[in-house]
């Protein structure tokens, strides 16, 4: 990690967000590591061309230098490599990310086994010289002075001071202007890009072409890595030709005598629809075949890893003869993600949203531990002393609640500070548990400010201090939710069987009955 933010802070928990910027070589070179010290992982490096099947059942690969690899279960995780096609302005080329090349075979193979297939595109910015950029000229964007982390391990953080800054700066209509040049040339106005592309994170001359109206756009200007100069301009993704992007770049603020690593580009791959998928991510047509990440249709890095280690643990159950393991959409943002991808299917890259969620406020990111280590510790995958760990966890959050609802707060003890935040004066004592519920009000605050609470949360550290007071402000909400589940699960169980005739339902629109249909 070279800089972390919890992006959303002025809002409630549930809408609060990790995020870090991340050494992309070393991240890398970490997990290659990490692999290579697994017992029982082999490693062969070579291209996949075709599946082995036989009565609907795949039972291995067939790789590109004739090799047939058997195998019980098999996970296809192609990313944006199947009949991948870079372009950039009127150039194509073969590959599934620049220079390395695409994957052929098996797009055709599904096909005639009966899959639907169809096309998606991407796109990912130019990479500068930081040596090249004037950062004066932009606005510095620091990381936070307290860094959370993802994780419930005591994994060894950064020092605030050891982060790396990002930048950000600004598009004008000058730089529009040049882009716009580019626009004849361009593989997606030129109707060479058939797949869709990503609503949400567009390229740039798509976020031109369709808010005509706004003269500027943002731009995040991101290491690549502690030891490396490389460049990524968030927010500039292109594949207009290369001397267009260049000349538009050298007239945003800070890039004036920039010096360009590689053009942006777009790229164009095969995905599967997910409908063919059950909630495991098996294939419904193939059995112990898998899909995970982009030839499901999804975005990017985050929903590929869920999709990635969802596929993987179900592909070991389906290997032992075991039970498929199941997320429901109310018990983590991956079964959203899986829930709408089969139940709803997508037409362009799916991007998981906290707003996707009707659950939300249990799906917070404080308590993902709570929620999932002993999931994944019935699995085999989460270690005793992480189960250990949250079984402690739970314990004093409940600890801490029981004396929250015994020490009261004398008036003249409270007042002044209540003052100081703008909250009502003590008329009486009050419980503590009573005062959290305020507005403005929080447990570290009135720690440092009130000598009787910091008497009374002596023996709790901060993580277990922010859980008390999230379940505590948040119980009403928290209940609801949970009542909301309880009866959503009861329908859930509910089967509508394969003949069951949607046109007899005069309630149901024309679109949903030809969905339900299909």
């Amino acid at each position: 990690m070279i800089q972390f933010r919890m992006l959303n802070r002025s809002k409630g928990p549930a809408m609060w967000s990790p995020r870090a910027q991340s050494d992309r070589m070393l991240f890398a070179t970490k997990w290659r590591e990490m692999l290579e010290q697994t017992p029982n992982v082999d490693f062969y490096q070579d291209m996949v061309n075709s599946l082995m099947v036989k009565d609907g059942r795949v039972y291995g690969v067939v790789t590109g230098l004739g090799h047939k690899i058997k195998a019980k279960s098999v996970v296809l995780t192609n990313g944006t490599f199947l009949n991948g096609i870079i372009h950039i302005g009127e150039k194509q080329i073969g590959g599934g990310r620049m220079a390395e090349k695409a994957a052929t075979g098996i797009t055709e193979q599904l096909v005639s086994l009966g899959f639907e297939s169809d096309r998606l595109k991407t796109g990912t910015p130019p990479r500068i010289d930081g040596r090249s950029l004037d950062y004066s000229k932009m606005e510095e964007q620091t990381g936070d002075n307290e860094i959370v982390g993802f994780s419930y391990t005591n994994t060894k953080k950064l020092l605030p001071t050891q982060q790396k800054s990002c930048w950000i700066t600004y598009t004008s209509q000058a730089v529009h202007e040049i882009l716009k040049t580019g626009f004849e040339k361009s593989p997606m106005f030129q109707g060479r890009i058939q797949g869709t592309g990503p609503r949400y994170c567009p390229s740039i001359e798509d976020k031109i072409n369709r808010f005509a109206e706004r003269d500027r756009h943002q731009l995040f200007v991101e290491p690549e890595g502690f030891n490396t100069v490389e460049i990524y301009v968030n927010g500039f993704s292109s594949s207009l030709p290369e001397c267009v992007q260049y000349q538009a770049l050298k007239l945003v603020p800070g890039f004036e005598n920039c010096k360009m690593f590689r053009p942006g580009y777009a790229i164009e791959y095969d995905y599967f629809p997910p409908t063919q998928l059950k909630f495991s991510l098996e294939t419904k047509l193939i059995e112990n075949l898998f899909f995970a990440g982009q030839i499901n249709g999804t975005t990017g890095y985050e929903e590929a890893v869920r999709q990635g280690l969802i596929a993987g643990i179900n592909a070991n159950q389906k290997a032992k003869e075991l039970d498929p393991f199941i997320i429901k959409r109310s018990e983590a943002y991956i079964g959203v993600l899986i829930d709408d991808l089969i139940n709803k299917g997508t037409d362009e890259p799916y991007r998981m949203f906290t707003s996707r969620a009707e659950y939300r406020t249990l799906l917070r990111q404080d308590n993902a531990d709570l929620r999932l280590t002993e999931k994944s510790y019935r699995l085999g995958l989460a270690s005793q002393q992480r189960m250990d760990r949250v079984k402690e966890k739970k314990e004093k959050v409940e600890k801490l609640k029981q004396v929250l609802s015994t020490v009261f707060i004398e008036p003249d003890e409270a007042n002044a500070y209540l003052e100081s935040v703008q909250s009502s004066p003590l008329v009486q004592k009050q419980k503590i548990a009573q005062l959290v519920l305020r507005p403005n009000i929080g447990l570290q605050q009135m720690k440092m400010q009130l000598p009787a609470v910091q008497n009374a949360l002596a023996a709790f550290d901060s993580e277990i201090l922010e859980q008390a007071e999230i379940q505590l402000k948040y119980e009403t909400y928290i209940e609801k939710e949970k009542e909301l589940v309880a009866k959503m699960s009861q329908l859930e169980d509910l089967i509508i069987p394969d003949n069951f005739d949607y046109e007899k339902l005069v309630s149901l629109g024309t679109e949903a009955k030809q969905k339900f249909k299909k």
